[in-house]
């Protein structure tokens, strides 16, 4: 579990996030959501720690992070895995070579076990071993997520972070990767955060909703409370489209 309290962050004297508490559930997948330029990006990298926070807490499993020292940071950081927006894999390494390289840098792990284990998570994302040796750039962009993903699990990690996964993939993809990453999310109770705007992946994984609205906490609630929810901030984000909208009032017939 991941517990933001009295969050505030600003850059240059201009205040970006204020005053956000959010608790983050274990085994669930906890989704940021928001307008661009809301908050939710810099709430996201405030709670990794890319960004450090003005005041206020950010608990991992009760220890907070703006107290750690350098070297409890470190232990941390082998308990986190990130997807990126673009899967940021390395074009010079194989797939199976990417999944292999954290387990190289961050574990005491024989060769031996780090190519099992590589090859359990790729296994685990439903990637077929044709694929291993091959170069991202040979792979489609589905199968790109599919292997940020298995990089992303590879350390076993308590906490999985998400940014934007369906970034430049097709709904149908964008489907598979949602369940996908909401089954490793229960199957490994992991503390899952997404940072998104995907209306269909929050209607469907969304188990735990925090909405940024002009850097504040706006709404928090589940998928389930969004269409009898009458919060302006809420409506304003959802039901921005005439889509959602005919589907809302539908629900509420």
């Amino acid at each position: 579990m991941i517990e933001v309290k009295h969050l505030n962050k600003s850059f240059d004297g201009k205040q970006v996030l204020y005053d956000i508490s959010a608790t983050f559930r274990h085994g669930a997948v906890n989704q940021i959501i928001g307008k661009s330029g809301s908050g939710k990006t810099v709430l996201m990298k405030s709670i990794i720690g890319l960004f450090k926070a003005d005041s206020g807490e950010v608990l991992y499993d009760g220890r907070n992070l703006l107290d750690m020292s350098k070297r409890e940071i470190k232990i941390l950081r082998r308990e986190v895995g990130m997807l990126f927006q673009g899967s940021a894999l390395f074009d010079s390494m194989s797939v199976i070579e990417n999944v292999m390289y954290p387990l190289e840098m961050f574990s005491d792990m024989s060769k031996m076990d780090i190519e099992q284990r590589a090859k359990f998570c790729l296994e685990r994302v439903n990637l077929q071993p044709q694929a291993y040796h091959l170069m991202p750039g040979e792979i489609s962009g589905g199968m790109q997520k599919r292997v940020a993903i298995a990089r992303a699990i590879a350390l076993n990690p308590k906490y999985l972070f998400c940014d934007e996964p369906n970034s430049g993939l097709d709904p149908v993809t964008s489907l598979v990767i949602d369940k996908l990453i909401e089954d490793i999310t229960h199957e490994f109770n992991i503390t899952t955060i997404i940072n998104t705007h995907d209306m269909n992946s929050i209607m469907e994984i969304g188990a735990n909703i925090i909405l940024i609205d002009k850097g504040y906490k706006g709404w928090e609630g589940s998928k389930d409370g969004i269409f009898l929810d009458d919060n302006q901030a809420l409506n304003d984000f959802v039901f921005a489209s005439e889509l959602y909208k005919k589907v809302k009032l539908a629900h509420q017939k």
